[in-house]
């Protein structure tokens, strides 16, 4: 089996570390990760300057980009075959609800799965990144599952673990995206030379964390996987877009 790694943390972040030393058992391993933190980056390429290749003395590469970046460049111009399994992780911190449109750790697997290949975005729901390997221990356990019994179509999965010993996760459920409030205001402050900056506040409290949801099963002690999906069609809307839009009106 052929996997590859990335992340949004960067290539020495200690989750995407520990993920690829588990990964070792089930075939071959390629790291290909941001230079940096790149948290927040959502599904962005760099179109406006090269990207660079270099690789660090733990064998990983590391790329002067985004997290899709790394995926399409790994993908399309530097691996001689396509991946069987593209991982995304472990990263620090949790990636449900709305979160999951500007993470990049889901970007990179949203990558991989556009370029036809099984994605998984693998995130550790407390910052202080105690137990990640309970993050290891699910990641680990997909893969098994994906080798003996393989989905019949690429599939886009994300995947947040409480950080909490393996012995007390509650179990695993299927679960859909909830839904955020509105983001805390921007924090308004001073740079040392006395101008104005501005912080993007914290995320806000879950609106819609009730049972089936992410945030829900993660409360519970649950691991939650998430399948996504790219289609951001309003299907809802068409015909209402249509009548409104009728000709006969103009």
């Amino acid at each position: 089996m052929n996997i590859l790694i990335s992340n949004d943390d960067g290539y020495f972040a200690p989750g995407i570390a520990a993920l690829a030393e588990a990964m070792q058992a089930f075939g071959n391993v390629t790291v290909v990760a941001p230079e940096r933190d790149r948290s927040g980056a959502s599904n962005s390429l760099t179109l406006d300057r090269p990207l660079s290749l270099r690789k660090a003395p733990n064998g990983f590469f590391y790329v002067n980009g985004t997290p899709t970046d790394c995926v399409h460049l790994a993908v399309t111009g530097m691996l001689d075959h396509l991946p069987d399994l593209v991982l995304s992780g472990i990263n620090h911190g949790a990636n449900m609800g709305d979160d999951t449109l500007y993470s990049g750790t889901v970007a990179a697997a949203t990558e991989g799965f556009l370029l036809g290949v099984p994605s998984i975005a693998l995130s550790l729901t407390g910052k202080p990144g105690e137990h990640l390997s309970s993050a290891v221990e699910i990641a680990s356990r997909l893969v098994r599952r994906i080798q003996h019994r393989p989905l019949p179509a690429p599939v886009l999965l994300n995947v947040n673990v409480p950080d909490r010993p393996w012995q007390d996760i509650q179990g695993v459920e299927i679960t859909r995206l909830g839904r955020r409030h509105h983001a805390e205001p921007v924090i308004k402050t001073q740079n040392p030379r006395g101008e104005i900056v501005y912080w993007v506040g914290p995320v806000g409290s879950a609106q819609d964390a009730g049972p089936g949801t992410d945030f829900h099963a993660n409360a519970a002690g649950k691991i939650s996987i998430t399948p996504l999906q790219i289609d951001l069609s309003a299907y809802a809307q068409l015909a209402t877009l249509e009548a409104w839009w009728d000709e006969s009106d103009s």
